[in-house]
């Protein structure tokens, strides 16, 4: 799906004769007036502009109501937590809100440095301020005094002034203070590492060059269209699925930036992160460190500057400190977690298959699942014409055959967590449940739908069929999932998917690159699986909270559509039963150990997440504290108890105790969700079969 455009779109452009502009663009400790706009970028910049007018998928026009989105857009991105600029900076800025798109077609780039120079100013100004507090030392601040700070301020006003400003940054260091004094730091080495940071953060400053500007601006244009159109600078162009899609090679993460910090979004199956079992999405890098090296502070950095930190040499070790998800919203506590950095093994990601054995109804049953964790062929040997190349398809195929032979009563497809992959082997692996037709549609920016269709006849396997998802399971899991639902071949269980629909493509600038979406995924209902994904048939508890993670979570996401068609609606054959596959699944699950556990985590994470202030008061801070991790134990040892497991004194042994062994096998029937998907599976066949003879 990847091509790249004609160049005659950028002819006209690249004879563009540029304004005379300063030729140092490096901050110096004078200032920032060096920070300038260059030849090259004003070239570049018309040249997105013009790439986006033509080829974005939705075309929308460069006007004044855009350029509110660019204007909000860019200072979101540089003060997210209104923290910086006051009220004053903002209003001076504000007659520029409805101009950018006039800037940006004249090549004008200098209203998006001047609002950048400002931000290293204020920021400069704030980093001062925070070293001044504590300079002072920590043990200067009142920890028995009633206040309060607003953490979630992403809607606040704006600082009317700077003593306002003052204020809020008294209590940010004081909060910083508090939280690493619960966490059980001395008072010496919470200054020590406060002072490193902040002294780190000002002296990176002085760093920046105006290719981190200019790429801040453009990609604030580019991202008020959808968030996976990216501007890359020069140096990110050749490590794009690095730095830009966050795809992070070395320890198979997938990141974004989350205000000062770097969250994890998925792990890559098979990956080194996810096979070390220490690390989850959602939780926040804190601090990166080499071998037994030093740990590096990360926390205020750009997302490009962590990867480059946690990117190293195969077989070399990186440590990081994480604050996990599970973590209560203000516990800072953090652990260290040691990863090698490998390559992802294409065998290593290969479909695997197990049984699943359960009772049900008074008789055994043996049900097959194949975990399929990414849509994978290996190109190479497949081009090469090597018979006996690796695919997805081919593994699968071999697996349901070795399955049959095991006489199995159904087979379960298992996507959790499978980010997608080759949209190739979507299509393929759809075919062999199938008897022949579309399975999915590719909508290009003119508005042509190529059909992509399986053209063999006949299914490869006909037996019973569900597939299980959650919200981790994207892009060419979703085309297949989707497929299955609409020939209404498979029953669709778990979580609501990823919701990732769209394709993009990279088109080379005079100066870096564009990645911009130029396509969009259409199930063969004609539903799109953008922003919505795929909804189950019967929906388990989310282990993820969908509003931290997913592509409704991201800004700007492009929104959830449907087009003609290309199948004809059949009988659906789950229909009739769902509300009573349903009726038992609520039953059958109302006082399941593990979805009681599911349901509770998630609904006291949604709880604390809707706090939106903290207390500076220790004592009250504390007992808080306590509460928390007093709620959370509770539901981990409710959980222990039903299953007949010794109760955990202290949250912190669950840690120590969740990491198997190198030779511990876990069962099937282990795994809440994949039982429970079995009994959905086998109660439709009870029913249907009842219906049959009747």
């Amino acid at each position: 799906m990847k091509r790249l455009l004609p160049s005659t779109a950028l002819a006209f452009i690249l004879g563009f004769s540029a304004m005379p502009l300063f030729a140092k663009t490096t901050a110096g400790p004078d200032g920032w007036d060096a920070l300038q706009p260059d030849r090259e970028q004003v070239i570049a910049s018309l040249n997105v502009v013009e790439l986006l007018k033509r080829h974005h998928y939705n075309k929308p026009p460069l006007n004044d109501e855009r350029s509110e989105k660019i204007y909000q857009g860019y200072l979101k991105m540089l003060d997210p937590s209104r923290s910086y600029f006051t009220a004053a900076d903002i209003a001076e800025f504000d007659k520029w809100r409805t101009q950018f798109d006039d800037f940006l077609k004249s090549g004008n780039l200098e209203p998006g440095f001047t609002i950048y120079k400002r931000h290293l100013d204020r920021l400069k100004e704030r980093l001062d301020y925070a070293l001044a507090l504590l300079d002072k030392g920590v043990d200067s601040f009142d920890f028995s005094v009633d206040e309060t700070l607003l953490v979630d301020r992403k809607d606040a006003p704006w600082a009317k002034d700077k003593a306002e400003l003052d204020d809020l940054w008294r209590k940010r260091v004081k909060d910083e203070v508090l939280r690493m004094k619960i966490a059980g730091k001395d008072p010496k080495n919470i200054q020590e590492l406060l002072t490193k940071r902040y002294k780190n953060q000002r002296a990176r400053l002085e760093q920046t060059r105006g290719e981190d500007v200019f790429q801040s601006y453009i990609n604030a244009f580019a991202q008020s269209y959808d968030p996976h159109t990216n501007y890359l600078s020069p140096d990110n162009a050749e490590n794009f699925d690095i730095n830009m899609s966050l795809s992070l090679e070395g320890i198979g993460a997938v990141l974004q930036s989350d205000n000062e910090h770097v969250k994890v979004v998925r792990l890559v199956p098979a990956g080194p992160a996810e096979k070390s079992k220490q690390i989850a999405p959602a939780d926040k890098i804190i601090g990166v460190a080499q071998g037994n090296g030093e740990m590096v502070d990360v926390i205020g950095w750009r997302l490009d500057e962590v990867v480059k930190l946690i990117r190293g040499p195969k077989g070399s070790v990186v440590r990081l400190e994480v604050i996990p998800a599970s973590n209560a919203p203000n516990d800072p506590t953090s652990k260290v977690v040691s990863i090698t950095r490998e390559a992802v093994k294409l065998e290593e990601q290969a479909a695997k298959k197990s049984v699943l054995k359960l009772e049900h109804d008074g008789r055994e049953y043996k049900l097959g699942v194949i975990d399929v964790p990414a849509f994978y062929l290996d190109f190479k040997a497949f081009r090469a014409g090597n018979p006996d190349y690796k695919s997805t398809t081919r593994d699968v195929k071999r697996l349901i055959t070795e399955l049959q032979k095991d006489k199995v009563d159904g087979i379960v497809i298992d996507l959790r967590n499978n980010g997608g992959g080759s949209l190739q082997e979507a299509t393929e692996l759809t075919s062999l449940f199938i008897e022949q037709g579309p399975t999915v549609l590719v909508r290009n920016s003119d508005g042509r739908v190529d059909v992509l269709a399986d053209e063999n006849s006949g299914a490869f396997y006909t037996g019973p069929l569900a597939v299980l998802v959650n919200r981790l399971s994207a892009s060419a899991s979703e085309i297949f999932a989707g497929a299955m639902q609409d020939y209404h071949r498979a029953l669709i269980l778990g979580g609501q998917t990823f919701g990732k629909g769209t394709v993009q493509t990279i088109q080379p600038l005079n100066h870096g690159e564009l990645k911009l979406t130029l396509a969009k995924f259409y199930r063969v209902s004609g539903q799109s699986t953008q922003h919505q994904g795929v909804i189950p048939d019967i929906t388990y508890p989310d282990v993820v909270d969908t509003k931290e993670i997913g592509e409704s979570a991201l800004p700007e996401a492009m929104p959830w559509d449907s087009i003609r068609p290309a199948i004809r609606p059949e009988m659906d054959p789950f229909k009739p039963f769902l509300t009573e596959l349903k009726a038992r699944h609520d039953a059958r699950t109302a006082n399941d150990p593990d979805f009681v556990f599911t349901r509770k985590r998630l609904a006291l994470a949604q709880q604390l997440m809707q706090e939106t202030t903290v207390s500076l008061n220790e004592s009250k801070r504390r007992a808080q504290q306590t509460d928390i991790e007093a709620q959370q134990l509770a539901i981990e040892n409710a959980r222990r108890k039903a299953k007949g497991e010794e109760p955990l004194k202290e949250l912190k042994q669950e840690d120590e105790e969740a990491l198997p062994l190198d030779d511990e096998k876990t069962k099937p029937e282990d795994d809440a969700y994949l039982s429970e998907s079995g009994r959905i599976l086998l109660d439709y066949l009870g029913l249907s079969a009842t219906v049959a003879k009747h």
